[in-house]
């Protein structure tokens, strides 16, 4: 009897669907939204100053709490070390491009290769970009541009507007979210066109400030252009906060706006300015804008928390572009986080032994941290009269071991860190390619 009794309830079970039960929805295979979080010039050197800086030596950045990493190499075709072009194709395309080179399956002949963002567009997911560079820049252009190299930021601008001369039909009706820098690409052309105008009547809502990003949501449609300054945008604590919305900010929204429809997403979140700032051997800025992506991503992974308990059907990767070549040097004692009073890992290197002002083989003190190679190098000995006001003075340009001309320091070869979160995280192990990250996003998307 118990074994008949049991035959009919796995029986009754089978047949529930079809009775009328209700019956649990299936765990979908793919998770249907993707964000991918870029540092340009992010490196492992890099991501340890930046926790030291924000939270101590023994504290976690959200990065850090990642439950899956990887190490990705960055090399390009045709360089040990990459531009910001080919690392961003390697991702967006899965494709080894030639430096300077835009989501293209070689060269001359540059046959597009489809990237996340199109693909996405074309299964009917929403898209989104959000950057504190211009949305042309060579950072995330290459979600939409294809190409041997930059066609330009009028050119990549068109590509972004649906219905317009030159825009990009692999995006579908367009995409749906753009935030950052470089409206002048937009306004300021020689063809005349006013390509915001043009995307208002596109049905975009268009936005120009922080108040306007906080407007009541049921006043706006479900696309969103906001472009906060002509080129770059301020770094994040040099910002007007009462008008120029951070990169957390500008995440959550897009997040907000993509994760309406019930679709799935593809959001693609970068932050340039660690870049900008590490060209210039300007330490502080570098630390204080990979914090800035962090608070970014923590915002990622609570936004989507709430939405997907458990990110059952989300996925979350951070990494970083390329290296940059600032260094930590010396045995310095445990410096805690940078607050107003102290610098911390940014301030002059003290000995573990005594707590007292390192000396180098000249007896000249030196700071913590260096850059490979930048703008200011000391010709001969150092001088004995580097002090801590001096270091502490808004960018301060840290010294390098070769001088370069202004704007001509290099990126970094090493390979970079990537964590990862949520459904198909667990892919994300080991030594990979650049283009691997393609892959597996685009596998755990079902794209």
């Amino acid at each position: 009897m118990r074994f008949r009794i049991a035959a009919l309830a796995i029986a009754a079970a089978m047949t529930a669907g079809c009775a009328g039960v209700p019956t649990a929805a299936p765990a979908p295979s793919a998770p249907r939204n993707i964000i991918l979080l870029v540092g340009s010039g992010m490196g492992f050197n890099t991501l340890t100053a930046a926790r030291i800086y924000a939270v101590g030596e023994s504290g976690d950045l959200a990065i850090d709490t990642l439950p899956e990493s990887a190490f990705v190499k960055t090399y390009s075709n045709d360089r040990q070390v990459t531009d910001e072009a080919a690392a961003m194709s390697a991702f967006l395309s899965g494709r080894k491009t030639n430096s300077g080179a835009f989501s293209v399956e070689g060269c001359p002949d540059g046959k597009p290769a489809p990237t996340l963002l199109e693909l996405a567009a074309q299964r009917g997911m929403r898209t989104g970009l959000v950057t504190n560079v211009p949305v042309t820049d060579a950072l995330v252009a290459p979600a939409f541009v294809h190409g041997c190299s930059h066609p330009g930021g009028a050119v990549a601008a068109a590509a972004l507007v649906p219905g317009g001369a030159g825009f990009n039909a692999a995006l579908g009706q367009g995409i749906d979210v753009l935030l950052g820098g470089g409206a002048a690409d937009f306004t300021q052309r020689a063809d005349g066109r006013d390509l915001l105008a043009e995307l208002r009547a596109q049905d975009y809502a268009h936005v120009q400030n922080l108040s306007e990003l906080d407007m009541p949501q049921a006043a706006r449609s479900k696309r969103l252009v906001g472009l906060f300054a002509p080129r770059d945008m301020a770094g994040d604590t040099a910002r007007d906060v009462a008008r120029q919305p951070n990169m957390a900010q500008m995440t959550g929204e897009a997040i907000e706006r993509l994760s309406r429809g019930g679709k799935g997403f593809v959001l693609v979140v970068a932050n340039g300015l660690i870049d900008r700032a590490a060209h210039q051997s300007d330490a502080r800025m570098v630390l204080e804008e990979v914090t800035a992506l962090d608070k970014a991503l923590r915002t990622a992974i609570e936004a989507m928390q709430q939405r997907d308990p458990g990110l059952k059907n989300t996925l979350i990767v951070a990494t970083a572009s390329h290296d940059s070549t600032l260094v930590m040097n010396g045995y310095s004692i445990i410096t805690g986080k940078t607050t107003p009073a102290e610098p911390g890992v940014l301030g002059l290197l003290r000995s573990y032994s005594n707590g007292k002002i390192y000396k180098d083989g000249d007896g000249a003190p030196f700071t913590i941290i260096g850059f490979g190679n930048g703008p200011n190098r000391v010709d001969g000995k150092r001088p004995g009269t580097l002090d801590a006001a001096t270091v502490a003075a808004p960018h301060y340009q840290y010294e390098s071991v070769i001088r370069m001309a202004p704007d001509a320091s290099t990126h970094g070869g090493t390979d970079v860190y990537l964590g990862a979160i949520g459904a198909g995280a667990e892919n994300f192990r080991g030594t990979i390619d650049n283009t691997e990250v393609f892959k597996l996003i685009k596998a755990a998307a079902g794209l």
